[in-house]
């Protein structure tokens, strides 16, 4: 089974965002469907269901590995090097 070889070494970030919603949708006047959050900075974008796929976006400009859900309730990781859920 494959595993993240990313996640023991991150930080546990605070949210950039202090209104808890993804600030690149807020600007280009989108709504983002689910919210996830960088597990190395913090930044938080809207999922790959969203219309631009801001958290995916930021991995591919940061190289940042590894996400978290930022949905109530869920509880589980992303690793987008490894392609592996944590």
């Amino acid at each position: 089974m494959k595993q993240c070889t990313h996640v023991e070494a991150l930080p546990h970030p605070e949210p950039a965002a202090l209104d808890e919603t993804c600030p690149e949708c807020l600007l280009e006047g989108t709504d983002p469907v689910q919210l996830r959050l960088c597990l190395t900075c913090g930044h938080v974008g809207c999922c790959d269901s969203s219309p631009n796929r801001h958290a995916t976006r930021h991995h591919r400009e940061t190289g940042h590995p590894v996400m978290r859900t930022f949905e109530p309730g869920e509880d589980w990781r992303w690793c987008f090097v490894d392609h592996v859920l944590v």
